[in-house]
């Protein structure tokens, strides 16, 4: 298997991909084609010592954070992001790993890779931790405008990749709304709430984020918009009760003492609610394998970024999602 990883894409690029490369590449047994600058690169790689399994593949320009995705992909269309995805659409990468910017990838996949057949418009998921598990929500980011239609396809999506990665059997679809009962939420809630009736997915109805993080339902579908406000507030929410309990368990001696006996439950907590552990998210609806991580992304959160997407290769998620696309949508009459 070989996972192409850009190594120009997190804030403090390419330390961490670099490291994360060594890494992976000899704990998961896959080959890592590291794809960026020759003339940085080489001397870091080199640092890590040998390797069979991590090589370079040299990019000549960079897509920073602050560039417009679309003119920048056309600019530079030698960019780390499009030589890596071209590797992916020749067969010789089995998926693409980026923590850079969010619509370079976005833009650089459809460009290079293109969208599943009868997809109308990718959706960038996230995987988020439950009570009973992990549950995954979509779309974070990449159409803060949607259409019914978009939402339909993004639960269908999110089912497939709960059922083949996530390991959920029969995954449960909630569509993200300001109430449980059916008729809440906006007119673009309602009308696509209607589609997700007259479709065979195992559909819960509206969701409010209690029944999500409760483990009622495996897939949150929403716009983009909405669903970047959500990932970022559970990030958020999550450090600050992680903060507070260390403040408040080492401000005296005696919440010391119970701190030290509950050490173990603190730290599977604070992995439970760590997104490194996570990974990337995956740019569900692209006609190839492309994971895009967050730019804060560190070596733990590279590896797992990696181990993420080998393991959605190993599932066949492609495959998967392109014939549960066309299954559902076959007859369908185009919506817009």
């Amino acid at each position: 298997m070989h996972i192409v990883l850009d190594a120009m894409g997190s804030d403090t690029y390419p330390h961490p991909e670099v490291r994360a490369a060594f890494e992976s590449s000899e704990r998961f047994n896959v080959d890592i084609l590291l794809v960026g600058q020759e003339g940085v690169l080489k001397p870091l790689m080199a640092e890590q010592g040998s390797s069979s399994k991590a090589h370079l593949i040299h990019a000549p320009e960079v897509l920073e954070m602050g560039d417009k995705p679309a003119r920048s992909a056309r600019r530079k269309s030698d960019n780390s992001m499009a030589v890596g995805m071209d590797l992916v659409k020749s067969g010789e990468g089995d998926a693409f790993v980026t923590a850079g910017n969010t619509g370079g990838a976005m833009v650089n996949a459809l460009f290079r890779l293109g969208r599943i057949r009868r997809v109308k418009r990718p959706g960038l998921a996230a995987i988020l931790p439950t009570r009973t598990g992990h549950a995954i929500a979509l779309d974070i980011g990449a159409n803060a405008d949607c259409k019914p239609l978009y939402l339909y396809q993004f639960g269908l999506m999110g089912s497939i990749y709960a059922e083949r990665v996530l390991g959920i059997e029969n995954p449960r679809v909630g569509l993200l709304s300001n109430g449980e009962e059916k008729g809440k939420g906006n007119q673009l809630i309602k009308d696509t709430y209607a589609l997700f009736e007259e479709s065979s997915l195992n559909f819960f109805g509206n969701a409010e984020p209690k029944e999500l993080f409760n483990g009622e339902i495996d897939v949150a579908v929403t716009d983009g918009f909405t669903g970047n406000v959500l990932i970022k507030t559970s990030e958020s929410v999550s450090k600050l009760l992680l903060d507070i309990l260390k403040d408040e368990l080492t401000g005296t001696l005696r919440t010391k003492i119970g701190a030290a006996l509950a050490l173990p439950a603190f730290k599977n907590v604070k992995r439970l609610l760590d997104p490194r552990e996570l990974g990337a998210a995956p740019l569900l609806g692209i006609d190839g394998l492309v994971f895009v991580g967050h730019g804060r992304s560190d070596t733990m959160a590279l590896v797992n970024s990696i181990r993420v997407a080998k393991q959605a290769v190993e599932a066949d998620l492609l495959p998967g999602l392109k014939g549960a696309i066309q299954e559902q949508l076959g007859n369908q009459e185009t919506r817009d």
